[in-house]
């Protein structure tokens, strides 16, 4: 069987949810990502790669201008032809996108469709105006739902009667490595302590005016910024001796840039976009054994929050106050062993497992007739 997954991030992107599962996933399927078209060609073709064992990255790249139905059609018309030469025939659909919900048409029946529902799509910048319309046709379709959180989990559940939360999980021996010394990168190096950081995309989910007040207020804090800059203009970020841009970084340098700092941010601000959210950093900066101060997100809060793991914070003097607190709790032996004691079970390897039994047993059940579907329900 294969697992073939409609992705609107791009696998070379940043390393994140999608790669995580992804990756183990192939050890059982062969995995097909078939990412959103890229409008560059004088005639639709499309690109196929290899990313590594076991898993093919499919870039459609049509051309400009044509309108939505047209690319829907062209994709359709692409992907109708290459599944009959890959030799697809039984296989998972797994969605990050309620988008792709289209192409669907050109592939065979699927055994099973998943919907990873990572985030809430429909408040991020730039959102389709259908995504709304085209997710609740897919909550219908899918036979498995999974949410990137518990807030979003909460938000979905009275949408379908098999539906589980999945929050942000690590790899933990990953960012592990950040508790003991390692070699400072060289756009790190000559930056003095303390150093304030944070790695991840940095979009409208930013609070910009957050980081230029505590900039200005704290200057001998140097404030570190790990990541891609994306539907923002990087002109409207804060500027300053003391704040540092290293844009895009590999997966495996991070804990790397991790082990050289004092307190970890994650300074989102409060608003649609960040609802929902269940940031992946938060377990990622905490195995490294970094103290974090976010912004009161939901996911953050509870449970890191009110376990005392995380300082939360809104305000600048709040943040100035958490990152004093994160200073001071660098080097704590009781806070680092709570930190411990709670990321015991906290694994992208147990939530692949998790997902992966319910997969299975949901495979199982319709094989031996407990569930139909009408084959036509995808029109």
């Amino acid at each position: 069987m294969d697992l073939i997954c409609f992705s609107h991030l791009r696998w070379n992107f940043v390393y994140q949810r999608p790669q995580h599962l992804l990756t183990r996933f192939a050890s059982k399927y062969r995995v097909i990502i078939i990412e959103e078209p890229i409008m560059d060609a004088e005639i639709a073709f499309l690109n196929i790669s290899s990313a590594k064992e076991n898993i093919w990255i499919v870039v459609p790249h049509l051309a400009p201008g044509i309108n939505e139905d047209e690319k829907i059609m062209q994709q359709q018309n692409l992907l109708k032809t290459w599944v009959q030469n890959f030799g697809i025939i039984k296989y998972i659909g797994w969605f990050y996108t309620p988008m792709a919900l289209p192409l669907l048409e050109a592939l065979p029946f699927a055994d099973l469709i998943v919907y990873d529902c990572m985030d809430e799509l429909s408040a991020f910048k730039g959102a389709a105006a259908t995504i709304k319309e085209k997710e609740s046709r897919l909550l219908s379709k899918a036979d498995l739902v999974f949410t990137g959180g518990h807030s979003l989990y909460e938000a979905k559940r009275k949408f379908h009667s098999d539906i589980y939360p999945f929050p942000s999980s690590i790899d933990k021996n990953h960012f592990m490595k950040a508790r003991t010394a390692m070699s400072s990168p060289k756009d790190q190096i000559n930056v003095a302590h303390p150093r304030i950081g944070f790695f991840g995309v940095i979009d409208e989910r930013f609070d910009i005016d957050l980081i230029d007040n505590l900039a200005l207020l704290r200057p001998q804090w140097q404030f570190i910024f790990v990541g891609p800059v994306v539907k923002i203009d990087p002109d409207s970020l804060p500027s300053g001796e003391n704040i540092h841009y290293t844009g895009s970084r590999p997966y495996e340098e991070l804990p790397s840039y991790l082990s050289g700092w004092d307190v970890a941010l994650i300074p989102f601000a409060l608003n649609e976009s960040t609802q929902f959210i269940s940031p992946t950093k938060t377990p990622e900066y905490l195995a490294g054994g970094i103290p974090v101060v976010s912004s009161s997100i939901s996911d953050v809060v509870n449970p890191y929050g009110k376990l005392g793991l995380v300082y939360i914070a809104d305000s600048t003097w709040e943040f100035i106050e958490g990152i004093e607190w994160g200073l001071n709790m660098r080097h704590n032996a009781s806070w680092l062993e709570k930190v411990d004691a709670f990321l015991t079970n906290v694994s992208w390897d147990v939530t692949w497992e998790q997902m992966s039994n319910l997969i299975s047993n949901k495979i199982a059940a319709k094989q031996n007739g407990k569930i139909t579907k009408n084959r036509n329900e995808y029109v």
